[in-house]
């Protein structure tokens, strides 16, 4: 019998930059080859920063959705989250994915419960749907019952896997609350149309209505790109958080 791992309770997600080629100078030889042809390669290839100067360029493209130039760069994060999230995130066909396997690894006795101010109400209609605070009690009954299903799942997955069970079959006992990990490679456009969908802002052109969980990890994406592609993140938000 294999010794039993600790389980652990998260509340959290965690994403990191791993590697990125993006900056907003990128957006500029991208879309002055229409008109200068070669006479880009020479800014191109020496990665010349952008500047204000070149905001009104990165501003019309935005504005105007001339989205290609926002292509031509690219972000690679490393993300932890339950996989309810992850089959979320993968609605997006925009970005490139891999993702650790139930099937050649155990997997680890981490799980997702609501932290305390974790909005537990529904109301509204479908397309839009505010969610409100829970009860003292309500917060803690979906506390109690998140981690009591979930210790009993992971038994029930360590009995099977003891028993010689192969790991594709005994993980079907276990909940989305899991914690999974992946790599997601995606260029500024792509991102963008991933931000302007997952989070909830005021005074966006489209409002949307995304869980809390996967916003959670958006945030933490729209962070790195604000570091690097300032001039271009300023255009997004002003122009109403609209991809081009």
């Amino acid at each position: 019998m294999t010794e039993a791992a600790e389980i652990q309770f998260r509340s959290d997600v965690t994403v990191e930059l791993v590697r990125a080629s993006a900056h907003d100078s990128d957006v500029l030889f991208a879309a002055r080859v229409s008109t200068q042809g070669e006479q880009t390669l020479e800014s191109a290839a020496a990665g010349d920063g952008a500047t204000d100067r070149d905001r009104g360029l990165i501003n019309y493209l935005m504005r105007d959705r001339h989205g290609s130039p926002f292509e031509h760069n690219s972000m690679t994060f490393y993300v932890q989250a339950p996989i309810f999230v992850f089959r979320e995130f993968m609605r997006h066909r925009i970005a490139s994915y891999n993702e650790e396997s139930g099937r050649y690894r155990e997997l680890r006795p981490v799980f997702y419960v609501p932290g305390p101010d974790r909005n537990l109400v529904q109301v509204g209609k479908p397309g839009a749907y505010d969610f409100l605070p829970g009860t003292p009690e309500q917060t803690a009954l979906v506390d109690a019952e998140v981690r009591g299903a979930c210790t009993a799942a992971y038994a029930s997955y360590q009995r099977m896997l003891d028993a010689g069970i192969a790991r594709e079959v005994a993980r079907a006992v276990l909940p989305v609350t899991i914690y999974s990990s992946m790599y997601v490679t995606m260029n500024a456009r792509s991102l963008m149309n991933f931000l302007s969908l997952r989070t909830k802002r005021e005074g966006t052109h489209f409002p949307s209505f995304p869980q809390r969980e996967i916003e959670m990890v958006a945030e933490q994406m729209e962070q790195h790109f604000a570091e690097l592609m300032p001039l271009t993140y300023e255009t997004f938000n002003g122009n109403g958080r609209v991809a081009p």
